[in-house]
């Protein structure tokens, strides 16, 4: 195992331990276990990973506006912890059309943090999700000289949208820890919620069939495992992504909670599968929406279930 690995396992850990992160899953955009959706052109609904960007601004002292009520510590549903602040100007979005979002993270002293490590190849990991837990998206926004980050955002359903930051300082006083901050938007317009599917260990997308298993229990570390088959033969042409063959993230259903599972290897090839292990920790029982990503000939696979944490 790299040293990378090793370390990025370690944060995740301690992490896990101090802050108990939790999971909170939904239903994909579609309202069903199957479905299609990449990032280079599938269809599933509510699953799209780019979008062209807007005007907006960020903010460095908006605790009081729409999008920072508290939340605790950890899960990622705060938009301040340890003196880092997740800061943004607009509290809505346009409906039905590609969006910017820009935002910033200030640290401790109140200046915009600019120094950032790579964490599974990248500086900054950015999230969407609509209350009902459809319309997963998953980004990795560009930040300007200033600190301040723009993610290009698919077009979004009318309703109220969670966004999430993970990052990992590269200095301060929160340098190698891992974050997850959050804020709220709304999207105008009619919203109409999408059930949450009822937990199942199967589900499709693209051709592919993703098996899910492991018995979680709230308040402690499990593994789970992923199988990729097509033709109800094994997968074993996943491509690299984001440094392993897949990225799994989970969001609980009572308050959207987060939580990132992280693989417990790292891609050194381009064949990788058929089977996939992560590290989880739930803080709590329920049901959580869990949405794997990976990669076959280019194209980026996005899918989701439900599973059910005793």
């Amino acid at each position: 195992m790299s040293q990378r690995l090793r370390r990025t396992r370690h944060t995740v850990a301690a992490a896990a331990v101090t802050a108990a992160l939790t999971l909170s899953l939904a239903a994909c955009g579609s309202g069903s276990d199957s479905g299609s959706g990449s990032g280079h052109g599938s269809g599933m609904a509510g699953m799209e990973h780019s979008a062209m960007p807007s005007p907006s601004a960020s903010d460095d002292s908006m605790a009081s506006m729409p999008g920072m009520e508290p939340a605790a510590a950890g899960d990622g549903l705060a938009a301040e912890k340890s003196g880092y602040r997740m800061t943004a100007r607009s509290a809505g979005l346009p409906a039905g059309k590609a969006a910017g979002y820009r935002f910033g993270i200030t640290g401790p002293d109140g200046r915009p943090v600019t120094r950032f490590a790579v964490d599974q190849t990248k500086r900054m990991h950015f999230y969407a999700i609509r209350s009902d837990l459809t319309g997963f998206q998953h980004l990795h926004p560009t930040m300007g000289g200033d600190g301040t980050w723009t993610a290009p955002l698919a077009a979004l359903r009318p309703g109220t949208w969670r966004l999430y930051a993970s990052f990992v300082p590269d200095s301060g006083a929160g340098k190698g820890k891992s974050f997850v901050l959050s804020r709220t938007v709304r999207v105008p317009g009619t919203a109409t919620a999408s059930p949450l599917p009822k937990a199942s260990g199967t589900t499709t997308v693209d051709g592919y069939t993703v098996t899910v298993k492991g018995a979680p229990m709230a308040g402690m570390a499990h593994q789970l495992t992923a199988t990729v088959t097509r033709n109800g033969r094994p997968v074993t042409d996943l491509q690299p992504y984001l440094g392993t063959y897949a990225h799994l993230t989970a969001f609980h259903q009572d308050d959207l909670a987060f939580a990132h599972l992280h693989p417990e290897t790292e891609a050194d090839g381009g064949h990788g599968g058929p089977t996939l292990s992560f590290h989880a920790e739930f803080a709590r029982s329920g049901d959580w929406r869990l949405f794997l990503q990976f990669q076959t000939g280019g194209t980026l696979h996005t899918t989701a279930l439900t599973l059910h944490v005793g």
